[in-house]
């Protein structure tokens, strides 16, 4: 093992070095569209990070046909990210390989998928943010029927709230997101909860996502067969000022890709809410399963 990993760090630093080499004789450039780029999947658990530098240490799976299981630095170049990537939890991201690029290897669409774990400190509580008990501020949106909402029409009724882009491409992002609140929405629309259960997906693109927009993506998670019922199910949308507000109480992060204006790079928050308005779970990731929400709801209603 410490052979195959003293190669690793040696193939990387010599690479590094005659980037930077090169890059004095030529002029630097950053990754491009480069067909050499590689892709892996990496797993690992968070051991440090240095937000200065914008690298974190990470304790990682093997990644089959590339790595060794390790432990080892990694940069991250996304900002969000450095607000819930603490030592101890447990991510999922996309392992970029470039020789062709300043820095050969870097860290892409990081997820926190566990953050119960028994060495994690507990997080700040900051004021007006989401915590156990703490009342969810009102909002004011616009739902995919062109009907304004707020707090007040979810009030007696247990209900979770998620955050999504209709333009998400990641299959465990939004799109999971998505699907799960469709499953739920196709348990709970014939069910004895029908009228007791709400479940609210906002986007937090309102510049693209118009309510004619959220409409149709609804229906195509529905089933375009199928005759679209927003009774429990809804999809909203509204100025950037409200939604900010809920994503900052959720303390959910996004921001524009910088290479890729339609897309975002964000992190996940899913919440359940109480009858009378108060947060019951939030969950971070996207291990959550569509029983275990539906239980969270359920329980709410006692």
């Amino acid at each position: 093992m410490k052979k195959v990993l003293n190669l690793l760090v040696l193939i990387l630093a010599f690479t590094a070095a005659c980037k930077d080499q090169k890059d004095r004789n030529h002029g630097s450039h950053d990754v491009g569209n480069s067909s050499e780029v590689k892709r892996y999947e990496l797993r690992g658990r968070v051991i440090s990070v240095d937000k200065e530098k914008k690298k974190a240490e990470i304790e990682h799976e093997e990644i089959p046909g590339f790595m060794p299981k390790m432990t080892m630095s990694f940069p991250i170049r996304e900002d969000w990210v450095w607000e819930d990537l603490v030592p101890g939890v447990e991510i999922k991201a996309d392992l970029v390989v470039d020789e062709k690029a300043k820095e050969p290897y870097w860290l892409e669409n990081v997820m926190i998928i566990a953050t119960k774990l028994d060495d994690l400190p507990n997080p700040p509580v900051k004021e007006g943010t989401a915590t156990i008990g703490t009342k969810m501020p009102d909002f004011q949106l616009v739902n995919q029927d062109g009907k304004k909402i707020s707090m007040k029409d979810f009030l007696g009724k247990a209900f979770a709230i998620t955050f999504i882009y209709s333009r998400c491409p990641l299959s465990d992002y939004c799109i999971r997101m998505s699907i799960n609140f469709s499953d739920l929405n196709k348990k709970l629309i014939n069910s004895q909860y029908r009228d007791r259960i709400r479940l609210l997906t906002v986007s937090f693109d309102p510049a693209h996502d118009t309510p004619e927009k959220l409409k149709q993506y609804g229906i195509g998670y529905m089933g375009k067969d199928a005759n679209p019922d927003f009774t429990v199910w809804q999809l909203a949308v509204g100025k950037e000022q409200e939604v900010k507000k809920l994503t900052d109480f959720f303390g959910l992060r996004y921001e524009i890709d910088a290479n890729d204006k339609t897309q975002f790079n964000h992190s996940l928050r899913t919440a359940v809410i109480t009858p009378d308005g108060r947060v019951k779970r939030v969950f971070t990731g996207n291990d959550w399963t569509v029983d275990e929400l539906e239980r969270e709801l359920i329980s709410a209603l006692q």
